[in-house]
């Protein structure tokens, strides 16, 4: 019997916001069905309500015709659901075969059968192709390999019901091969699986349905071989949002150089030299684990710099901290906006005026009005969406944060020369990158230097004026964007 799960007229708010106004859809299993919509369009809403993280205020979740309702994400695991989210949920300093068996550790009179643990562990390990041992540590992981681990958990546990939330976000394209292998794989098993990705290409590649929501409403079901891109992208936004790449207003003039970089050396990069102009927007290009966002992280203060120089207008710098160069106007939007870019059990008013705090003063004491002022100027000019500063940013959808981002470095208090953008669409919908694209070059417009990284190598090459390539922490090349193709960048960053 084919296995069914239903939403049904689900609905749930939040203080300020419908996130989810009855909802209604069924997906089946042995497809794979894709959840779409911009940021805020309640997807991440309906998977915690399936995992049992949140209640709805009306409306049922019914699997193969029984009315269920999760009180816990507990109760859903043992009903054979799975739910990936976008914040991984592991515990760092524990091992990766502790973090994939948590809930069924193999114990035997309260005594953990290890030998066995790491033995089972390995052949998940091996299906999943990954270079980590069962005794690593999650913590000290890269980011993408912690999310295959992430995966790997769900995977282990056999779910019938298996939902992923943008698992590709910080993947290589190896890794993404292996997770469509997998799905694939589920699939033909008869598992029931739902896909939230905003990347179009692997909605097309890896669905047979898709769901599309917006503000919170049903708008649409399709199948996935009868539609294309702008059809979905209209539905997704309510408009024809047209090329976006052809329809940005480019900042077509560059000054001086601003940012000088040479002979840089880390402890992960390797004699790396870039000039960086005034009103320039400079891609940097790679495959994960190029060196790209520990370049940044040494300009920026946060690595220590073994040799080379830095010039920032001229004059030599050497940043010990991110607060030097914040002091100097280098702004860096960081690869993790959630672990290293936001503090999110605060308002938006609080991570907007973070790095100003003392130009807010009035006298010795805060002003709340200045500071009310400098946010709502912020929600003002990025359309962040929320119903006040007030809101805690952990309850912002991931463009919402992204934005905040923005709005913190860009305010009329900050003096941002250097504006450094590490991968700043990542899990935002397409919607929002083009008006992120659109920023970009009104950031540069203003005569600030822009460097953007990416993994999407198509928004580098139609993004930047000039592309660095890197590839295990060393330049390989640079092209202006007239010249690149993708096949010559790639080539770049795959040079031995």
């Amino acid at each position: 019997m084919e296995k069914l799960l239903e939403f049904k007229n689900i609905s749930k708010a939040f203080p300020g916001v419908q996130a989810l106004d009855n909802v209604s859809f069924s997906a089946r299993g042995g497809a794979v069905s894709a959840l779409l919509g911009e940021n805020g369009a309640g997807k991440s809403t309906l998977l915690k309500i399936l995992s049992g993280d949140i209640q709805p205020d009306a409306g049922s979740v019914c699997i193969d015709g029984e009315d269920r309702r999760f009180a816990s994400p507990y109760q859903s695991i043992k009903a054979s659901v799975s739910v990936i989210y976008q914040e991984r949920q592991l515990l760092g300093a524990m091992n990766v075969m502790e973090n994939v068996f948590l809930d069924d550790l193999h114990e035997k009179f309260g005594i953990v059968n290890r030998s066995e643990l790491k033995r089972k562990t390995q052949e998940i390990i091996d299906i999943f192709e990954l270079p980590v041992k069962p005794t690593d540590i999650v913590g000290r992981l890269s980011v993408a390999h912690q999310q295959m681990i992430e995966i790997m958990k769900a995977y282990r546990r056999g779910s019938d019901i298996i939902a992923f939330d943008e698992p590709t976000a910080p993947l290589t394209d190896k890794e993404i091969a292996i997770l469509f292998k997998l799905i694939r794989e589920l699939k033909e098993r008869g598992k029931i699986i739902l896909y939230v990705s905003h990347r179009m290409a692997e909605i097309f590649q890896i669905t047979d349905d898709i769901i599309v929501l917006k503000d919170g409403q049903l708008v649409t079901t399709l199948r996935t071989s009868g539609t294309n891109e702008r059809e979905l992208v209209k539905a997704m936004v309510g408009r024809d949002i047209g090329d976006t790449y052809s329809n940005l207003k480019r900042n077509e003039i560059m000054g001086d150089v601003l940012l000088e970089v040479k002979n840089l050396e880390t402890d992960y990069v390797h004699d790396v030299s870039f000039e960086l102009r005034r009103g320039e927007v400079l891609g940097f290009a790679g495959l994960v684990g190029a060196g790209r966002t520990e370049v940044m992280r040494a300009v920026f203060g946060a690595d220590p710099i073994i040799s080379g120089e830095i010039k920032l207008e001229g004059k030599p710098v050497r940043f010990k901290k991110p607060k030097d160069a914040i002091g100097s106007g280098i702004a860096l939007c960081p690869e993790d906006r959630k672990d290293q870019g936001l503090i999110l059990g605060r308002s938006i008013r609080d991570n907007v005026s973070i790095p100003v705090l003392s130009k807010l003063k009035r006298g010795l004491f805060m002003s709340y009005r200045a500071e009310e002022a400098l946010a709502a100027e912020a929600v003002r000019k990025y359309s962040i969406r929320t119903p006040s500063t007030d809101k805690r940013t952990v309850e912002l959808s991931g463009g919402n944060q992204q934005k905040t981002i923005l709005g913190r470095w860009t305010s009329d208090k900050m003096v941002t020369k250097v504006l450094i953008l590490d991968e700043p669409t990542k899990g935002i919908d397409v919607g929002t990158k083009a008006e992120v694209y659109q920023m970009i070059h009104d950031f540069a417009a203003t005569g600030i230097g822009v460097i953007f990284i990416s993994s999407e190598l198509p928004e580098v090459l139609n993004v930047s004026d000039n592309i660095i390539v890197m590839q295990n922490g060393r330049v390989t090349g640079r092209v202006s964007r007239q010249e690149a193709t993708e096949e010559l960048v790639v080539a770049m960053s795959m040079l031995e």
